[in-house]
């Protein structure tokens, strides 16, 4: 298998190295500055030619271990890490608490989702969370400079909305609205900062 065969998990592929690997770096980094930026400087090279090489990387070490790990699962408790816009207008740090709070509420179903009552709870919560991110990111579209800019974030938002109604796994279903949610403030970053 290939790393393209990976598909259906192309949004934890997208999460490895921001939740897995950057808190690592950052760690070594605090031993040694010059090892830590070598090694992230190549192992984002090689994602960048080869996306889910870290992916792959991990899941050959989990396998090598001989552990069981559900990824899905593992991202979410992580929860995706924290993209921030850096922007001081209310719009901007809305959306930051609304992008945090919506990851922070995915990052439950793991502990939540054997108890029903709990879980049809938390189900309300994400869904109150995801029209309030919505909501700040259609404050935030005014800020963005021409109408590519706007579309792009537009486009984002679309393809939130999609995922966000996916009806398979409960985990891989959350991946990908905490990648969509990445890929939102990944899109306001670019285009406002």
């Amino acid at each position: 298998m290939t790393m393209g065969d990976h598909a259906p998990n192309a949004p934890v592929a997208s999460l490895v190295f921001p939740v897995l690997i950057r808190p690592i770096l950052a760690q070594v980094e605090r031993e040694n500055v010059a090892s830590s930026q070598t090694l992230r400087a190549a192992l984002s090279k090689v994602e960048a030619a080869h996306p889910g090489f870290t992916y792959e990387m991990v899941m050959g070490l989990v396998r090598k271990a001989d552990l069981s790990v559900n990824m899905n699962e593992s991202i979410l408790r992580l929860q995706a890490g924290d993209y921030r816009v850096t922007r001081t207008e209310d719009a901007f740090q809305e959306l930051n608490k609304k992008s945090a709070n919506l990851k922070r509420i995915l990052s439950r179903i793991p502990d939540e989702i054997t108890d029903r009552k709990t879980f049809l709870e938390t189900i309300k919560e994400i869904a109150s969370a995801i029209k309030k991110l919505l909501d700040a990111v259609s404050e935030v579209s005014q800020y963005i400079p021409g109408s590519q800019g706007k579309q792009a974030l537009e486009h984002r938002k679309r393809d939130f909305v999609k995922h966000s109604k996916k009806a398979n796994a409960v985990f891989l279903s959350a991946t990908y609205l905490i990648h969509q949610t990445n890929l939102i403030m990944l899109t306001v970053k670019d285009k406002c900062e």
